[in-house]
């Protein structure tokens, strides 16, 4: 797929500065919200305490791994504004997780916070290649979750006209991109596949419209993913990686010219890897789970966040900052299946293979005894010349091979999953009783 963006030519400073300019930054800023958290937040404090360091104790980079995890748990303990370290009044906007599976994470922001927020998502889409002017479709849902408003801030920052839609209502985001001619989508990559089905079945060709980039987010999603979007919009697709609990979309972003994994905004927030099991931090180039330390967040430091997504650490490519690579999972919905271990991302790139299948794919969990089982639902495209049965040996095969587990697929007639029409797309079930 040609690159139809081109690379920006007008990077800040801090894109091009050295890896020593970039290190001193960082030790500055993290002395600092080190302090801003240890005064302000009492988790904060009584946690380096039990811990045995304080902020002085930070003299190196290095130094930040003597200092305690934060975890999702954490902040639901708090709830809902006990990790805020400015006074309530200050916080300017409120943003929370779902909440599915407990208390919502509950964020917040200062007026300081939001424009940096809009500057770094402003960084990222220009890194995907927008230029001011450039009219932009969000459909990141609106509301707690931060894609919508994020992604829409951002696109104001970086001089881009934003059409502002959010999530659902598939018939008329078709019907907008059609009528408003935009050049660039923001949403997941599961919902973006919805859109494409939309066009489909209105009778339209995706190829053919206005889209030429889309920035997608949220969720993981694989290179399979990506060249099935591509070639079926006819658009280049760039990942944008954000989460709530740091700071929302625009931590990272892939550029344009390089597509090669997002570039991690490393002079606002400080990546490490770590061993899920041990918290053993691991080398630059090592698999293991993503931890972040904002460096410059007012209303909500957050100090080693436990991500729960697994992924490594890259070079610098087209940017001074290193980069992350494609998220394989995460540490906290990794399916062990006698004795083996499965991401969905696995049974996705799968999927993605069989050009006859669509990209539609759901994993049901259940337990069968003492053992876990897992049921593969894939569906047929409309187009597909194959029988079920066909398809059903193929992939039973495939997925035997390549991830190691037997399961029961179960090939569909088209458009038998259910859709996400908001937000990311529900790719396990588990039926397993707790």
């Amino acid at each position: 797929m040609p690159v139809k963006f081109p690379a920006p030519n007008d990077l800040e400073p801090i894109e091009r500065a050295s890896r020593d300019e970039l290190q001193a930054l960082q030790l500055a800023r993290l002395k600092q919200t080190l302090q801003h958290a240890y005064d302000k937040v009492p988790h904060y404090k009584q946690a380096f305490d039990a811990a045995g360091v304080h902020p002085s104790d930070l003299k190196t980079l290095a130094d930040l791994a003597k200092f305690p995890f934060t975890t999702k748990h954490d902040l639901r303990a708090n709830y809902p504004f006990g990790m805020f370290a400015v006074p309530r009044e200050q916080v300017a906007r409120i943003h929370a997780s779902s909440g599915t599976t407990g208390k919502p994470t509950v964020v917040g922001y200062t007026l300081k916070d939001i424009d940096t927020w809009a500057n770094l998502v402003a960084r990222s889409i220009r890194a995907a290649g927008a230029r001011a002017g450039d009219l932009v479709h969000v459909a990141y849902g609106y509301g707690l979750f931060t894609g919508g408003l994020g992604a829409h801030y951002g696109v104001e920052r970086a001089g881009c006209t934003v059409i502002p839609m959010s999530g659902g209502q598939t018939e008329k985001q078709v019907q907008l991109i059609t009528d408003f001619q935009p050049s660039i989508i923001m949403c997941t990559p599961s919902y973006m596949q919805v859109v494409i089905e939309e066009f489909e079945r209105q009778g339209l060709d995706a190829k053919a419209s206005s889209l030429k980039l889309g920035i997608f987010g949220a969720e993981p999603w694989t290179e399979a993913m990506r060249h099935e979007i591509e070639t079926n919009a006819g658009i280049d697709a760039v990942d944008i990686y954000g989460l709530s609990e740091v700071m929302g979309p625009g931590v990272a972003s892939e550029c344009i010219e390089s597509k090669d994994g997002p570039v991690i905004w490393e002079d606002h927030f400080y990546p490490e890897i770590i061993d899920p099991e041990t918290g053993e931090l691991l080398p630059d180039g090592a698999e293991g789970e993503l931890v972040f330390t904002s460096l410059t967040k007012e209303a909500l430091p957050i100090i080693r966040y436990r991500t729960r997504d697994l992924t490594r650490l890259l070079p610098p490519t087209s940017r001074s900052m290193r980069r992350m690579g494609k998220i394989v999972g995460r540490s906290d919905d990794m399916l062990i299946i006698r004795g083996v271990n499965v991401f969905p991302t696995q049974i996705e790139e799968i999927v993605l293979q069989h050009e006859q299948l669509s990209g539609q794919y759901q994993l049901v969990v259940t337990r069968d005894g003492h053992l876990d089982a897992v049921q593969v639902r894939c569906e047929l495209l409309p187009t597909a010349t194959i029988s079920p049965q066909e398809a059903h040996a193929w992939l039973t095969e495939r997925i035997k091979t390549r991830v190691g587990i037997s399961t029961q697929v179960s090939v569909e007639a088209p458009n038998s999953i259910e859709r996400t029409l908001v937000g990311k797309a529900r790719r396990v079930v588990d039926l397993r009783k707790k």
